[in-house]
């Protein structure tokens, strides 16, 4: 690579260097932080895929909802009911063959349906002594109820509240443990959600049940429910198991829970306290959370896995739709606002989401959140952020842009795979807006840079070249090549007949000024027809075609250039309010293989072209005196010049200086924009016969032409018809000395 496109590069892959690793410091920064604007991406992505891949409902799981609905409403009464419904609920249930009844009630207060109850509520009176006397002996509600979950695998809720000071646990009848726990790893205590009291049913009803499970929610700022705690932590060292995972210990008859942490056995965390890993509850092992839950899978509502209480308390079940299974009896009427908000569901009930959750485990249909999660999402920013960076210092913004696009959507199908093949919930959001914003900034600058580049090219060829070409230039750099290149070019050379005695005349001021009017009118001349002006010489200018860009008719662009300009000239002479000497002036045009590019030196170059056939021009040009005509081209560029329409005489046949063999020198007399009259088109082919005729000595040729020639009268091409005239008269004179010599 040439040194000045190392110089490029550097220039491009510097800066987008500097500002992607800038992006990723601030971006790894940003993600470690885990601002809240992140995490609600993440649900946002969470919960879309679970509305794209809901778990499928399977209509044999082992757990059936008893719904406390409208129509258990409407048949058994406002609720709450009374303890003695609930307790021959809790009996028919049993009877048919439940594994274990869950209870999604607290029974905080006494049954207000209770015999001593129902008497306090009447005015004093002998009615309300009477009622009371009628209800001596009959069981009280609570009573009852307790018999029934005692006799039952029951669990009852209890509602875990932030300490308050009042009123310890040990009060309420909980100080005996329904069940066991063991730990592996870290202590669990910190990593679980934490509260300081138990608000639950009361002492008779909780130490009949044989177990407690809390009904507390845990829903994210949306308040929306996408974990489940599977435990929590009451303070002072009491556990208490969520309903459903206490349900599904009782209906194995297990005695206790497993909870493995960090640094357990099998659990490598480098020494560093990540949280619970899983809790095992009977033969169950449930992968969670750091804090103990459990990452929803949600399947749609359905009311296959309701059965209506009233139905229940009816008798009109079969047994085979509770014989074995975990059942859960809770509120799913609207006005008893037990509602929960799902990623795939506006509102469901509670107990509903307690039932996939058992459902969920029963089917070991996992979703995971890894400890390595945030790891790879962060490596994955990386690497994207610096791929962009790449690709956005060798690729065109828009190229660039498809493949941000594209690599962004590959993230997101890898993360939606990942979820519904392999349960693994990897947030792609923030690989993909991060690194997105990244690609932004650095598309961004290198289109400034473009933007820069182009002003820049605007600025240097301006003066230069014409603006169309300019404008093609400032859209494509990369087409202007910096270092020097061989291509077939088209070079003029023009300047002012006897520019040196019309200086003389003039003082500086009026000289400088007319030389400047001059030139202008040939510059605007040369731009207009695509040519690069290469350099202002005294009164001469020299100029190009097909570079910097390509222009294949280049030859016969330079043609017309020039017949244009002795329009222009002829104009300029015309002008009546400028009091400038008649000017005429010689052009030179020739066409070859040149080395076009910056030349110079570090501190200063110009773009210019150099070559054998630059020179051919100028000499062309200093030839034009000799032959009275005002254009002489060379032989490459009448070539290329005339399938065009121009016109051309050849003049001679010529060892310009600089050139050992001769070479035929055309005058260029007219072209499709400027057509020859048909006097001048009659001379040039006279004069083509001429120049053929004397290259071979043939005077008989040459006197048929010079008598077309005088038949014409003037044109531009008498000076040329001279000088063929004299060497006509040579040869005939050296053709009757011959004859002397031999008689």
């Amino acid at each position: 690579m040439k040194p000045n496109r190392w110089r490029r590069s550097l220039r491009r892959v510097v800066p987008l260097t500097l500002i992607t690793l800038t992006l990723v410091v601030i971006g790894v920064l940003v993600r470690v932080e885990d601002y809240t604007a992140l995490e609600r991406l993440r649900t946002i992505v969470f919960d879309e895929y679970q509305n794209l891949s809901p778990r499928a409902f399977d209509p044999d799981a082992p757990v059936r909802i008893i719904a406390i609905d409208e129509e258990s409403l409407r048949r058994v009464g406002q609720w709450p009911w009374p303890r003695s419904q609930i307790a021959t609920m809790v009996d028919r249930l049993t009877d048919l063959g439940a594994a274990a009844i869950g209870l999604d009630i607290i029974f905080a207060e006494p049954d207000r349906m209770s015999p001593d109850n129902i008497a306090r509520l009447m005015p004093e009176g002998p009615e309300r002594d009477r009622v009371a006397a009628a209800l001596q002996g009959v069981p009280r509600g609570d009573d009852m109820l307790a018999v029934s979950l005692q006799r039952a695998p029951s669990v009852v809720g209890v509602l875990l509240e932030a300490d308050s000071g009042q009123q310890p646990s040990s009060d309420r009848g909980f100080s005996d443990p329904k069940a066991g726990y063991a730990f592996a790893g870290d202590p669990p205590h910190d990593f679980l959600p934490n509260y300081g009291q138990i608000k639950g049913p009361l002492p008779a009803l909780a130490q009949a049940a044989v177990g407690l499970g809390a009904l507390n929610w845990l829903p994210g700022t949306d308040q929306i429910v996408r974990t489940v705690p599977l435990m929590f932590h009451a303070g002072d060292g009491v556990f208490m198991p969520g309903l459903a995972a206490e349900t599904l210990r009782v209906a194995q008859g297990e005695t206790g829970f497993v909870i493995r942490s960090s640094n357990a056995s099998g659990q490598t965390a480098f020494g560093a306290e990540t949280g619970i890993n899983a809790i095992k509850i009977g033969a169950f092992v449930v992968p969670t959370t750091r804090n103990g839950s459990v990452l929803m899978h949600y399947t749609p509502h359905e009311d296959a896995r309701h059965i209506s209480a009233w139905r229940v308390l009816d008798g009109d079940v079969k047994p085979e739709e509770i014989a074995g299974r975990i059942i859960l009896v809770g509120a799913t009427a609207t006005g008893l606002f037990d509602l929960q908000a799902t990623p795939i569901d506006v509102a469901i009930p509670g107990i509903e989401i307690n039932a996939q959750l058992i459902e969920q485990i029963v089917a070991g249909v996992w979703l995971e959140r890894p400890d390595w999660a945030d790891g790879m999402e962060i490596i994955v920013f990386v690497l994207l952020a610096l791929l962009f960076g790449l690709v956005a210092a060798v690729l065109a913004p828009q190229t660039a842009a498809v493949v941000g696009v594209t690599t962004i959507a590959v993230v997101f199908g890898a993360s939606y795979w990942a979820f519904t093949r392999e349960g693994i919930f990897i947030d792609p959001s923030f690989p993909s807006l991060a690194s997105g914003i990244t690609l932004f900034a650095m598309t961004a600058w290198v289109a400034v840079r473009e933007r820069a580049d182009r002003r820049w090219v605007r600025h240097a060829f301006s003066r230069y070249v014409s603006s169309d070409v300019v404008e093609n230039l400032a859209d494509d750099p990369a087409r202007l090549t910096l270092g020097g290149e061989m291509r077939p070019m088209t070079i003029l050379f023009t300047d002012i007949r006897g520019f040196t005695t019309i200086g003389e005349t003039m003082d500086a001021e009026a000289l400088t000024a007319y030389l400047n009017a001059f030139l202008t009118e040939m510059t605007g001349v040369i731009l207009a027809h695509r040519g690069t002006i290469d350099k202002y010489m005294g009164d001469a200018i020299m100029a190009f075609w097909n570079a910097p860009l390509d222009d294949f008719a280049h030859a016969a662009h330079a043609c017309e250039t020039a017949l244009s300009m002795l329009d222009a000239l002829a104009a300029f002479n015309a002008s009546s309010d400028r009091d400038f000497p008649v000017t005429a002036i010689g052009i030179g045009l020739n066409t070859g293989v040149c080395c076009v590019g910056n030349l110079g030196a570090d501190q200063r170059f110009d773009y210019s072209v150099i070559g054998d056939d630059v020179n051919v021009a100028s000499r062309l040009e200093s030839q034009t005196k000799t032959y009275g005509v005002p254009i002489l081209v060379g032989p490459r560029t009448a070539e290329q010049a005339r399938p065009a329409g121009y016109v051309f005489a050849l003049v001679d046949n010529v060892r310009v200086k600089g050139k050992t063999a001769p070479i035929e020198v055309f005058a260029l007399i007219g072209g499709p924009n400027h057509p020859p009259s048909e006097a001048l088109e009659i001379a040039g082919e006279a004069v083509d016969a001429l120049a053929t005729a004397a290259e071979v000595g043939d005077t008989t040729a040459m006197n048929d032409a010079l008598e077309t020639l005088d038949a014409l009268g003037s044109t531009m091409l008498d000076t040329v018809v001279a000088i063929y005239r004299s060497r006509y008269q040579r040869l005939m004179r050296s053709e009757i000395g011959d004859i002397a010599a031999t008689d």
